[in-house]
């Protein structure tokens, strides 16, 4: 009985975790540039719908993808022109972004209901299969999930172990030091803009193309407000993203399989779940404020002609 019961829900958890992943990782870099962005949401939605009509339209998953990344950038070039060109309000703009992507793409999206596409399934790999626990739960996951699990590590040796990420937490920790000592700060936040928009349009595309193979509207549901939590729960650090990502994924599972079993529990309670941790974990999270890797320019706009 426990084991019919938890490894699912571990494997459910790690399928229900990766859209999130992939969207706090992304914000966390766009964070780290110095520019908050609340329009994950939008970002999400739209890259999951790039990426279902792509792959209806071509047959090829993959490439449905990459496009997915595409649009989420795009999107995320438009809260970049806001902020980085125009120096508007970070939050309001990125309320905007999600108000946008998420009507555009019910308005695009709405003669897709129901309908299906190609895309990801579990990788089959016989041998690691057979392993007690692991190979049920981590091994039997479809491609996009160890993609996710490896943007991690990589996002780690990029903001720490490389140049570039040293410029780029530099202009999201000390801008005008960073432009004293003759980088291009607005280039450097414009790369964390377009690169985490494309992370939390591929947050998306999993959406569309691993977890669903359908199209809804409104598939993100929430996700990229819990991703956007997520990033001060983990402390604006990858590794810790990964364990957060899966706490929330598990829970999403959950309260899945509990409304399969036909629990007594009121719907209503069921899908508050996800969102009540968010406020435990924020909460949580101020407590905690000592281990936070918060850039201290994180807002804070700069004069593009400095």
């Amino acid at each position: 009985m426990n084991g019919e019961f938890f490894i699912p829900l571990l494997a459910a958890a790690i399928q229900s975790g990766t859209p999130i992943l992939f969207a706090t990782l992304g914000e966390i870099l766009t964070e780290k540039s110095g520019v908050i962005n609340l329009g994950v949401e939008g970002m999400m939605v739209v890259g999951a719908l790039a990426a279902f009509w792509i792959a209806q339209s071509t047959g090829a998953p993959l490439l449905a993808f990459l496009i997915a990344g595409v649009a989420g950038s795009l999107l995320a070039g438009i809260h970049g022109a806001v902020c980085l060109w125009f120096r508007g309000n970070q939050v309001v703009s990125g309320l905007a972004l999600t108000i946008l992507g998420t009507g555009l793409a019910d308005f695009l999206g709405t003669p897709l209901i129901g309908q299906s596409a190609p895309g990801f399934g579990p990788v089959h790999l016989p041998t690691l299969a057979a392993i007690p626990i692991l190979g049920p739960v981590i091994l039997t996951q479809d491609l996009l999930v160890y993609i996710s699990l490896l943007c991690a590590p990589l996002l780690w040796v990029f903001l720490y172990k490389t140049r570039w990420g040293l410029a780029l937490r530099s202009a999201g920790e000390f801008p005008e030091a960073a432009a004293a000592a003759g980088l291009n700060v607005v280039a450097y936040r414009w790369l964390g803009v377009l690169a985490g928009g494309a992370l939390a349009g591929w947050g998306g595309a999993y959406l569309s193309l691993a977890y669903t193979h359908l199209w809804t509207n409104g598939m993100s549901a929430g996700r990229g407000w819990i991703a956007v939590a997520l990033v001060i729960f983990a402390f604006w650090r990858p590794g810790r993203a990964i364990a957060g990502a899966y706490l929330f994924g598990g829970v999403m599972a959950l309260q899945l399989r509990l409304q399969a079993a036909g629990t007594h529990w009121p719907s209503s309670i069921l899908l508050m779940l996800p969102y009540a941790l968010t406020v435990v974990v924020l909460v949580l999270a101020a407590r905690l404020e000592r281990g936070s890797e918060a850039p201290a320019a994180l807002g804070i706009n700069i004069d593009p002609h400095e």
